[in-house]
């Protein structure tokens, strides 16, 4: 099972990566969806940290991964607010 925790850590900085480039070049084209790719950094970022502690046998500090996650949500609201905020009178907020 060695093997298998290695290459799981090892995937963890490609993943990481890709998702920090789609971000950057969101954020860089002053794009709504940057709040999205924002948010899936964070997701990605307390997902690796949770296997990490778990193959590490760090049981009790792996919960620690829910500020991550919990930033990642706070990211997605926000994108959702500013499209509510700026498409008041448009019922396709959710296109």
């Amino acid at each position: 099972m060695l093997q298998w925790k290695a290459l799981g850590v090892t995937m963890i900085v490609p993943t990481m990566s890709v998702a920090v480039i789609i971000a950057v070049k969101t954020w860089r084209e002053r794009d709504d969806e940057f709040w999205i790719n924002l948010a899936i950094c964070f997701w990605i970022a307390a997902n690796s940290y949770w296997m990490i502690c778990e193959f590490t046998g760090h049981e009790k500090i792996k919960d620690y991964a829910g500020f991550p996650f919990l930033v990642g949500m706070i990211c997605v609201a926000w994108f959702y607010i500013k499209r509510l905020i700026i498409n008041k009178d448009d019922k396709s907020i959710l296109d």
